[in-house]
């Protein structure tokens, strides 16, 4: 094995890891008051980190360059290790405003999204990296 081998794949445990707190996050939405929704886009921001890093290590351990986050995600499409391209160049940007800026419409439109779409996307890459190990 590799040293970019072992990389990828000690990323990919804390990759699971805080999948697995934003996993708990999303599947009680219903029922968090403001601050623990706070929370959940605190978890999704951070998950997110993680799978845009363990691509990068996979890719790499691949054969793939690939140093920052558009460039990850969309080499990653290429590859078919992820299945939705657009919703990842938008988790992309909603981590960015989220980090950046505060204003509620978008926090309430960033759970929405969170839920809905960037939960399955994430939930997509974990099990394809899974297979992989």
């Amino acid at each position: 094995m590799t040293l970019k081998e072992i990389r990828w794949k000690q990323r990919f445990e804390n990759f699971r890891k805080a999948y697995a707190q934003f996993e708990s996050a999303v599947l009680a939405y219903k029922d968090l008051n403001r601050l623990e929704l706070e929370g959940m886009i605190k978890r999704f921001e951070y998950t997110f980190e993680l799978a845009w890093k363990t691509l990068k290590d996979y890719l790499e351990a691949e054969g793939v360059e690939a140093s920052f986050p558009r460039e990850v995600i969309k080499a990653a499409f290429q590859y078919n290790v992820i299945e939705d391209g657009e919703t990842w160049m938008e988790m992309l940007e909603s981590r960015n405003l989220m980090v950046h800026t505060y204003s509620e419409e978008r926090f309430l439109s960033v759970v929405t999204k969170v839920v809905s779409f960037y939960y399955p996307a994430i939930t997509q890459v974990l099990r394809y990296l899974e297979g992989q190990l």
